[in-house]
């Protein structure tokens, strides 16, 4: 079992500030080992003396054994509280650590299967590698330790038993390698189906209200049944696995001390050696296959507990986005400017191409295109949820990828197709575009978008819990709390993913009225697909196939006859269309 991978991977994820701790803590436990092998070995002259009638001899060796187990305790003793430290510390700090990094990576590495891992992690992962710390480490570094320090020592007792213990070493290194490989494939395969199942669990809870509107509630969900019946087929997988390296551990342990057995009573009867030599080599080779048969006990633990670590390290090691380390100077704020953006989110398949617009300070661009023309993705760059593969963004004026994240967030505002709100109170909900933000100016961008009417139909008002992602509210009252925290967070920039599809008559008319307050102190970028909100664009960019196909107002762009005039005639034809009474 190679303990260096684990070790490096354990000094990955308790950072530079605890490596030292770490450090201090191996020393200890390898010299508790290291202690434990020289007890065993005086050991023998203990013995050899006291089976020889030399009793002055025997007495002498038991004052040095004494002081080797006082010394081995004093070790024993340390190890365990600098273990149980640097547990503590991974316990407390863990989550803190992950969370800050996790916080600074881009939001294309929050796939599903990441964020279920990140779940997995944070829960049993964390817990897992503490207790590494507080109870497997000892033995493990122990279990390489003593039967080395014993076999070494021997070399001064008898070189033929040394040897014969030395041989014996890389066999059990290989069984006990491939009896943790096997685990730890099983433990792979069951950590992926947990991750699945949990992924599906939640699922199942949080759509609960489409699952029951199409009578699957009541019935069970077949992706959550074939995930759960996944993960109980990797649990026995996983156990079936761990039983042939179990067995092999055991097999090789067993077999090293019958070797030394037999290589005792060979060199006794072949006279190399005396019979009360013999009954020392026995306690010998016991004390020498006991750490090794712990360890072979322990191989399984410590391959799943290696397997959290590297996990987390490999969270750990995942690239945030760069970021300088002064704010970079804004010479045109309120602006957005494109230059020969492109970008795809898999090598290979690009979603912008070349494209190029400005949205100058204080007035509205609206972007138009067919679905997956790239207009979400335009948004998502300019707030570097991801970096571009060529060209640049900026905002303000300044690069975005010079920018510190804090600095491009003040800048701008968003209101995302899909509002997400926090299971929190209304008040808390909106407070989130501007925590600082007096009692005064919440009322006011509550107000002007419509959202105090929704207070006032409420029970509790302002404190009414909207629940998780917003359930207690419509789509379109959602809507409008999202506006509600753009407009009080007051950046210069709004962005806006069509902010206006989907709404009823009510929800719209607040949505617009609060549209046209943003439009009087902020730069709007808005993907819309209503034919009012276009036409009130100062600019409108038309992408298609990911690239800008036209730029202009509408006008110029009616005039041009091309995409956009395809656009307006199939919006004008659909508005067209009325719902009559039968006759």
């Amino acid at each position: 079992m190679n303990i260096r991978p684990l070790l490096s991977d354990l000094a990955a994820i308790l950072g530079r500030g605890h490596r030292r701790a770490l450090r201090v803590y191996l020393v200890w436990v390898i010299a508790f080992g290291v202690l434990q092998g020289l007890a065993a070995v005086v050991l023998v002259p203990v013995l050899r003396d006291l089976l020889s009638g030399n009793l002055s001899g025997a007495l002498s060796w038991l004052g040095v054994m004494a002081a080797v187990v006082v010394a081995s305790c004093v070790a024993h003793h340390v190890q365990a509280m600098k273990g149980f430290a640097v547990a503590l510390v991974v316990i407390t700090t863990m989550h803190e650590r992950i969370g800050d990094h996790v916080g600074a990576l881009p939001v294309g590495w929050f796939t599903g299967e990441k964020v279920g891992r990140l779940s997995r992690i944070v829960t049993s992962g964390t817990v897992m590698v503490g207790g590494l710390f507080a109870h497997l480490l000892t033995p493990l570094i122990a279990g390489v330790v003593t039967p080395a320090t014993i076999a070494l020592a021997t070399f001064l007792l008898d070189w033929r038993l040394a040897v014969a213990m030395l041989v014996s070493a890389p066999v059990l290194y290989l069984i006990f390698g491939w009896a943790g490989k096997l685990v730890g494939k099983g433990d792979e395969l069951s950590d992926a189906a947990a991750v699945t199942a949990a992924n599906r669990v939640v699922e199942f809870a949080r759509h609960q209200r489409t699952l029951r509107a199409f009578g699957r509630g009541a019935r069970g969900h077949r992706p959550l049944d074939d995930a759960i019946a996944e993960q109980h087929t990797a649990g026995r997988r996983a156990m079936w696995l761990s039983v042939p390296g179990i067995l092999a551990g055991g097999f090789g342990t067993q077999l090293a001390f019958t070797a030394l057995i037999v290589t005792g009573v060979l060199l006794v009867l072949g006279g190399s050696a005396d019979p009360v030599a013999l009954i020392a080599v026995l306690a010998l080779a016991a004390r020498y296959t006991g750490p090794l048969a712990e360890l072979s006990a322990l191989s399984g633990a410590v391959r799943m507990a290696h397997n959290d670590v590297r996990r987390i390290a490999a969270v750990l090691a995942e690239k945030p986005l760069a970021e300088p380390a002064a704010p970079a100077p804004l010479p045109r704020p309120g602006e957005i400017e494109l230059a020969g953006v492109s970008f795809g989110y898999t090598p290979g398949d690009p979603v912008l191409r070349d494209v190029s617009f400005t949205v100058p300070p204080r007035t509205m661009t609206a972007l138009v295109g067919a679905s997956g023309s790239g207009k979400t993705t335009v948004t998502r760059l300019i707030t570097r949820f991801w970096d571009v593969d060529a060209g640049t963004v900026r905002v303000g004026g300044a690069d975005v990828r010079d920018q510190r994240t804090e600095d491009l967030m003040a800048q701008v505002a968003m209101v995302f197709q899909d509002v997400y709100l926090f299971d929190d109170t209304l008040e808390a909900n909106i407070r989130v575009g501007r925590p600082a933000a007096t009692e005064a100016e919440l009322r006011e961008a509550a107000r002007l978008a419509g959202v105090d009417e929704i207070v006032a139909r409420l029970p509790r008002g302002w404190a009414s819990r909207v629940g998780e992602g917003g359930a207690a509210l419509s789509g379109g009252e959602r809507q409008r709390v999202s506006i509600a925290r753009a407009i009080l967070k007051n950046a210069p920039i709004v962005l806006l993913d069509e902010a206006t599809a989907a709404l009823d008559a009510e929800n719209e008319r607040y949505v617009r009225e609060a549209l046209r307050t943003l439009m009087t102190r902020s730069t709007l970028l808005v993907i819309a697909h209503r034919l009012p909100t276009v036409v009130a664009a100062d600019q409108i960019v038309v992408l298609g196939d990911g690239a800008v196909a036209e730029r202009g107002t509408h006008a110029e762009l009616l005039a041009a006859g091309g995409r956009y005039a395809a656009f307006w005639a199939e919006r004008h034809r659909a508005q067209g269309w009325r719902l009559t009474g039968s006759r």
